[in-house]
């Protein structure tokens, strides 16, 4: 009977000092430099949001926000990377459509599953948009799809890696409009769109961070967009569902932390990355870029990624969608 109280006492205690090492941990974050990492080489559209996000951000934590650019393996690389950080805040992961699609994709994750990582934001989301080279001979998605049923397995498209957004765009378009494709997978945007640029492949279902200054500049031309509706950041430029019917694909980017970091850490994170979204740079950079800013809480991201990773597994299932 007496020893009761005194276990009840000292759980108390437990409780009461868990409590103050997580106040301390909290005022005490940052006291160094934050790894940024982007699973992808740099020049592509993820790598564009981290490195003026991180930025921004860096101005309200105090501490620099260091990008580290980690690609290979549809993001697993990088993204592995970070999972197998200590959990204290200092190694984020930029996160994105791959994230949710790689556990339906791949046969096994080298770091398990999802659950190893803990949200802490959800960015934006935004349209992917078919993209050619100026000189290309296909002016409308009909064209394409004209090509592609004359002479199968020979049009190529280029995507960012193995289980991206650019690539299942590509996976789904040729399912829906009956035709064949050949993918090439780059370990990022900004070498899969070099090659574009240089004839090497054919198309890309880009993100449209990645594109949009290609587009303005007249470098490439945007035959659709991959959203149910027109984006006010590609004018005049039509859905690619108003010619294959059903077609929908949407890019996202997120900020993910390992499993275990304190909840005083990941809201001091969350507050940054929101403040930093709400920044005149950044709204500057990203304007054009048919992105549409979220910045909620960390359950937000939770959410919409679990909902992605519901939707696409039976996609990836059926259509027999395998890794390079």
């Amino acid at each position: 009977m007496i020893d009761s109280p005194r276990r009840a006492l000292r759980a108390l205690l437990l409780v009461a000092w868990a409590g103050l090492c997580m106040a301390g941990t909290a005022l005490a974050y940052p006291d160094k430099p934050i790894r940024l990492v982007v699973p992808f080489a740099p020049g592509g559209g993820t790598d564009l949001i981290a490195r003026t996000l991180g930025l921004e951000m860096s101005r309200d934590l105090g501490q620099p926000v260091i990008v580290d650019n980690r690609p290979g393996a549809g993001t697993m690389i990088g993204t592995d990377a970070v999972a197998k950080s200590a959990p204290d805040g200092y190694s984020v992961v930029v996160a994105s459509f791959a994230h949710a699609v790689n556990p339906s994709l791949q046969p096994r994750l080298p770091y398990g599953s999802n659950a190893a990582f803990a949200p802490v934001l959800l960015i934006g989301r935004g349209p992917n948009v078919l993209v050619v080279r100026a000189d290309s001979p296909y002016k409308s998605v009909a064209d394409v799809i004209a090509a592609a049923k004359a002479k199968p397995d020979t049009l190529t498209y280029a995507s960012q890696g193995t289980g991206t957004s650019a690539h299942l765009a590509g996976e789904m378009f040729a399912n829906l409009a009956k035709v064949r494709l050949v993918h090439i997978p780059y370990k990022g945007a900004g070498p899969a769109l070099t090659d574009l640029l240089g004839g090497q492949v054919d198309m890309m279902f880009a993100t449209a961070s990645a594109v949009s200054n290609f587009v303005d500049t007249g470098k490439l031309r945007a035959l659709g967009v991959t959203s149910q509706a027109p984006s006010a950041a590609f004018k005049g430029v039509p859905t690619i569902a108003s010619t294959v019917p059903g077609y929908q694909v949407e890019s996202w980017y997120g900020l993910y932390v390992p499993a275990g970091t304190p909840q005083p850490v990941v809201d001091r994170l969350n507050a940054a990355g929101r403040k930093a979204l709400r920044a005149p740079e950044f709204v500057r950079k990203i304007e054009h870029e048919g992105l549409t800013v979220s910045g909620g809480p960390p359950a937000e991201l939770g959410t919409y990624v679990q909902a992605e990773e519901a939707r696409w597994a039976p996609i990836v299932k059926e259509n027999g969608i395998k890794p390079e």
